[in-house]
């Protein structure tokens, strides 16, 4: 059982708690409070469901690659402690979990749910295609928030977007950084990835889109009317960005480039 949790990644729960955040932000503005205790309850687990789905898409897409990265090398499907037949099996398994949940709610929400479960699915993939997989991912994620805007309210408010802008930029910060790790090996295999396509101007660019999520929870705080605590949070953050700065390294070549 134990290589099950960890093929959905449960033993190291901070993805959940990155998708799970914009999520509950998401539903308390949308409610502007307290949200509905069972839209509570459908949203958690069903980011549970969904956050282990994605990961077992994902090592099933990356199970022949995964073993020549250093990082992914012992996961369980790359070492052979699963079969492919069998994640995919525990893959059904979750969507089915998942789409019971959403359908408790209305049909908007499960129309963007749907979409939401097709970029999960297409996002392990697209690292063969595309230079910027972690757009894709971020808009994979930040659906969540008109969904909970569509389920407390029944309709997606123009307001909304701003913090799913804001949820897909954050979402491609995190992601590029976390990347940065697996550049060099990536770069061997062929795999794509914003940090590669970013190369020497990683830290410039990450930057910039730290600044425009600076905005954009700024142009949030407007249009919800949030207090004074809120902005002290943003000065939080803040100073986690320059954090973050400062433990980025620079990217080096063989030939001492950077």
């Amino acid at each position: 059982m134990n290589k099950y949790l960890r093929l959905m990644r449960l033993d190291k729960p901070v993805g959940i708690y990155l998708l799970l955040w914009p999520t509950l932000w998401a539903l308390f503005l949308a409610r502007g409070g307290l949200p509905d205790f069972d839209l509570l309850l459908i949203f958690v687990f069903g980011t549970v469901l969904m956050r282990s789905a994605g990961c077992v898409i994902n090592d099933f897409a990356d199970r022949k690659i995964d073993g020549l990265v250093a990082r992914t090398a012992k996961r369980p499907l790359a070492a052979g402690e699963i079969s492919s037949k069998n994640a995919l099996k525990l893959l059904a398994i979750l969507i089915f979990l998942a789409l019971g949940l959403v359908l408790l709610t209305n049909f908007l929400t499960i129309c963007l749910a749907f979409i939401a479960g097709v970029l999960t699915l297409i996002y392990p993939f697209s690292k063969r295609w595309t230079q910027l997989p972690q757009v894709i991912l971020g808009l994979a994620f930040a659906l969540s928030v008109p969904m909970a805007f569509a389920a407390t309210n029944g309709f997606v408010a123009v307001s909304a977007w701003w913090i799913f802008a804001a949820a897909v930029v954050w979402t491609v910060i995190y992601d590029t950084i976390y990347a940065m790790a697996d550049r060099a090996e990536d770069l061997k295999i062929g795999v794509k990835s914003s940090a590669i396509l970013f190369a020497k101007y990683d830290k410039l660019i990450i930057g910039l889109l730290q600044i425009l999520l600076l905005f954009l929870l700024i142009k949030i705080s407007i249009i919800f009317n949030l207090g004074i605590f809120y902005y002290i949070s943003l000065i939080f953050s803040l100073f986690l960005m320059i954090y973050h700065q400062k433990l980025i390294k620079p990217l080096k070549s063989s030939s001492g480039r950077q």
